[in-house]
């Protein structure tokens, strides 16, 4: 199967509440780990009432234990917002107890507005050090060197695969220079996705962590029984984000029959250019989209999201993109195998 992961930013819907939330993600988690996905991951948003993954390595915890094979980890953990140490001694608390199965994806954007950051508590340069974090980071997770005085207890010598997440090409830049596997977001900020790839593929260094480039899409997949049904669910999707266009958060909502009347036409064309990596449909339909997308990225590997209202639903279209998709995509032409 092309090696596809989950990205769950744990959705509180309307008349629901994050304890709801999260269940439902350990549920889509273990039929995900069963179904054969490669990776679960969650996301640090803070200040939102639709999303519950604000503590996320805490959750990370919660779905690790409640599930067997599946990778586990952060899609992702803005940096920014915490210290190297801090990050460091949470993944590698998250890895002595789950050996094997742990990702560290981080950002260097907030996950936030400015004044929720500023209650977090940084500073507005934190964000510029970035790339020194990481480095940070790293070391902190590797092995001990010669006159270390400050360690990552637990997290010394656990290395923690590190990936690089990113929207535009500061982060290709990055991830290429370090020798790091790098997840483009695609499935909400498709503009530079091409030119991000190609940069990333053209300056890879090899590191200790990766041998050859390695990219990651995101991509949000929303599979049903038929075409209409499929369109019907992904008005969830759209929904949120016209409301983000608007500049409101909230609780994500039912599907709508008619979401022409939801949205302007400049609404509409600017919630339409954001979700352009959206894969909506039968099974047949989303197969034969979502190997156009993989021959056009030529992606080691896809990272797919649903906004999906109902659970069941939600559940039915990771099935079926499991059981009825996946297997008859072919493989990207790196034959890296991702660990």
């Amino acid at each position: 199967m092309f090696p596809i992961s989950v990205l769950d930013l744990a959705p509180v819907v309307q008349g629901s509440t994050a304890r709801d939330a999260l269940r439902c993600s350990l549920d889509l988690a273990r039929h995900a780990d069963r179904w054969g996905y490669t990776r679960y991951w969650l996301a640090e948003h803070h200040n939102m009432s639709g999303i519950a993954s604000a503590a996320t390595s805490v959750v990370i915890g919660y779905i690790a234990g409640g599930s067997e094979r599946i990778r586990v980890g952060s899609g992702g953990i803005m940096l920014p917002n915490h210290s190297p140490l801090v990050i460091a001694e949470q993944f590698g608390t998250l890895e002595s107890l789950y050996p094997g199965r742990i990702d560290l994806g981080l950002g260097r954007a907030p996950g936030t507005d400015q004044r929720t950051w500023r209650a977090l508590r940084r500073d507005p340069e934190s964000a510029e050090r970035f790339p020194q974090d990481v480095l940070e980071l790293q070391a902190l997770l590797g092995p001990s060197q010669p006159g270390q005085v400050i360690h990552a207890v637990p997290g010394t010598n656990t290395n923690v695969p590190l990936w690089i997440l990113g929207s535009s090409l500061f982060g290709a830049h990055l991830a290429a220079m370090l020798g790091l596997p790098y997840a483009f977001a695609s499935h909400f900020a498709p503009d530079a996705l091409m030119q991000a790839l190609e940069v990333y593929r053209a300056r890879f260094k090899p590191s200790a962590q990766l041998a050859r480039s390695y990219a990651m899409v995101g991509a949000t997949v929303v599979v049903a029984d038929t075409d209409a049904e499929a369109r019907r669910l992904f008005t969830s999707t759209q929904q949120r984000v016209t409301n983000m266009v608007r500049g409101v958060r909230g609780q994500l909502q039912p599907p709508i029959d008619d979401i022409e009347s939801y949205w302007s036409p400049a609404e509409k064309a600017h919630a339409s250019r954001m979700l352009t990596c959206s894969f909506v449909g039968a099974p047949d339909t989303v197969r034969s989209q979502l190997q156009r997308f993989i021959d056009e990225t030529g992606a080691d590997e896809l990272m797919v999201s649903g906004g999906i209202f109902d659970h069941a639903a939600r559940l039915h279209s990771y099935r079926l993109l499991a059981e009825k998709v996946a297997p008859s995509l072919a493989k990207a032409a790196s034959d890296i195998v991702m660990t």
